[in-house]
């Protein structure tokens, strides 16, 4: 199997990402693996889309992900120019989200290559085409309103203000492009002073969510890994971790100061699973990871989801083995039928 894998810069990637866990685990079970960052994708006057991509010695399995990921960003890796046709699978695993001041380029280019590359009968994951709705939260709005917290979206400070008022709790407030916990304020229902403050800041770069808080989020979310529509298992364990907020901090995301626990998958969490499920499906969203607090849904994850190293130390598992086993298996489909199944159906069987 010929599999790349888009970032948003091969320099920015860390031994602890998701991305080079699963690339150097591909590796060393002798697949073919690229890794290209946003700005290294191009579109070549032969009608292909492709890439300058590196790659590490192919002669040579790594040890670890920080002996790997130090192959690809060495003056030693491997530099290769790879077009779609060299592929059988392109893992988008860039976050438009995270890209700095600067770089709105490269916001959606991950997709836009993504979605040329299909013309040529790569399978691409998760797909292309819907991944374009979701570049903001409001893909989380599509999903059913019984997995939701009660939210509300608008730039309007009365509509918040009366919002705010209707609730039992405090409320929280963040912008909603962003991910990894920046912006992420909560309003405690006895303290309104800061209110308007916080969300003239907020929506000085657009819309705010404004959603209802969840008293269980003090113990931390569980982000839960899904894949082809249900929850991620490999020898009776679930690839999930709870991540736990600093003391003082509300937020939970662990490059925004929390920390990773082992986690409890309960049945409201497999419920969960069954009602986004239908939705995941249609979408072709075959990696996501959902993030829990009680019975709700606070956000899906469907662009780069972390944790996966995490989970296999705390449960003692590679969770790894079955997500490489569900490529070749998906390769292996797509080769027997070809362009007779779509990308969206290959992407969740």
């Amino acid at each position: 199997m010929t599999i790349g894998f888009v970032v948003n810069d091969i320099h920015t990637e860390k031994a602890s990402y998701t991305t080079i866990f699963l690339a150097q685990r591909m590796h060393n079970k002798g697949h073919t693996v690229y890794l290209m960052g946003v700005g290294d994708l191009a579109y070549y006057p032969d009608g292909y889309m492709g890439a300058e991509a590196v790659q590490a010695d192919p002669k040579h399995k790594y040890k670890s992900c920080a002996t790997y990921l130090e192959a690809l960003q060495g003056d030693k890796a491997n530099k290769v120019r790879v077009t779609a046709p060299d592929l059988d699978v392109l893992m988008l695993r860039n976050d438009p989200s995270s890209e700095g001041e600067g770089r709105a380029w490269a916001q959606n280019a991950g997709i836009i290559f993504g979605q040329l590359a299909l013309r040529h009968d790569v399978i691409v994951l998760n797909d292309p085409t819907k991944l374009s709705d979701a570049v903001n939260k409001m893909y989380f709005q599509h999903f059913p309103e019984a997995v939701r917290p009660r939210t509300l979206i608008t730039r309007d400070k009365e509509e918040i203000k009366a919002f705010f008022n209707e609730q039992e709790n405090s409320i929280i407030l963040k912008p909603l492009q962003g991910s990894g916990g920046s912006g992420v304020f909560m309003v405690k229902k006895d303290d309104a002073t800061n209110l308007n403050q916080i969300v003239e800041a907020i929506s000085r770069d657009g819309y705010v969510i404004a959603q209802e808080y969840l008293p269980e989020a003090s113990e931390g979310d569980v982000r839960l890994f899904v894949m082809n529509g249900e929850a991620l298992q490999h020898k009776g364990k679930y690839c999930a971790i709870r991540r736990v907020n600093s003391k003082d901090d509300i937020r939970s995301n662990m490059h925004a100061g929390g920390s990773a626990q082992a986690a409890k998958v309960d049945q409201r969490m497999l419920d969960l699973v069954e009602l986004v499920k239908p939705k995941l499906i249609q979408d072709g969203m075959f990696l996501v990871g959902l993030d829990i607090v009680g019975d709700k849904l606070m956000e899906i994850n469907v662009f780069s989801p972390g944790a996966l190293p995490d989970a296999s130390e705390m449960e003692g598992v590679d969770f790894s083995e079955p997500v490489i086993e569900a490529l070749e298996r998906k390769v292996h489909y797509k080769k027997t039928y070809g362009v007779q199944v779509s990308n969206r159906t290959v992407a969740m069987i």
